[in-house]
């Protein structure tokens, strides 16, 4: 096992979800943040206002390197994820990578996922435990592989919804 080796690491995801899993893994003191892929910037409002995702934002306050590739299919991106030498590559909210990403770094990558997986597989998670009712919602990890979501599982932490909990 791999326990308690300090691990390079590159993060890919876009939404406040996301950035705090950025937020704990830079501030683990454990592993090395190499650089982070989110979403691209997009126009925001009347004034057509350039708008970074939440990662983004996180990574520029850490100095960390983004890469915001239109497509997962882009070359230039793989070229540069190759560059990196990665152990791990850590997923969160993000788009579904190609094999030919997740398969770059040495260790494989892992996705966390906001459901006790196989329940809510797929968009919007957290939304659908709440507006179903359910008692009890959480984290599980797993690594990549084909098929979305089925990968095998690292860790399932669970947590209690309240009737006043919201997607936030």
């Amino acid at each position: 096992s791999h326990g308690h080796r300090s691990m390079n690491v590159v993060f890919m995801g876009t939404p406040e979800f996301a950035r705090r899993i950025l937020t704990h893994l830079c501030d683990s003191g454990r592993h090395k943040v190499l650089a982070v892929v989110t979403g691209p910037e997009k126009q925001f409002g009347r004034g057509r206002k350039l708008l970074r995702t939440a990662c983004h934002e996180e990574a520029l306050t850490r100095g960390l390197p983004v890469l915001t590739p239109q497509s997962l299919k882009d070359p230039a991106l793989r070229e540069a994820l190759d560059k990196l030498r990665t152990d791990l590559f850590v997923v969160a909210a993000f788009r579904i990578l190609p094999p030919s990403l997740y398969n770059i770094p040495s260790m494989g990558s892992i996705n966390i996922h906001a459901s006790l997986l196989p329940a809510y597989r797929g968009a919007a998670p957290i939304n659908w435990a709440i507006v179903n009712g359910e008692k009890e919602t959480g984290l599980t990890s797993f690594f990549l592989k084909e098929l979305v979501d089925t990968g095998d599982m690292i860790l399932q932490k669970k947590t209690a919804i309240s009737n006043d909990d919201t997607y936030d």
